[in-house]
């Protein structure tokens, strides 16, 4: 089974051509103002396309 995908990834994670990077919204704390990140899904992580992709 799958991860669910956060608003913030690009793709699935181990998807071809993407890597895990901080979420830029909450810093990786996982967190904004005492609540969950929801760019993240409150892991502080998010997946992007890597070298052009």
């Amino acid at each position: 089974m799958t991860e669910p995908l956060n608003p913030g990834d690009d793709a699935a994670p181990g998807t071809p051509g993407t890597g895990e990077d901080i979420c830029p919204r909450c810093g990786g704390k996982g967190t904004i103002e005492g609540g969950e990140c929801q760019n993240c899904g409150g892991t502080g992580k998010v997946i992007e396309g890597i070298g052009g992709a």
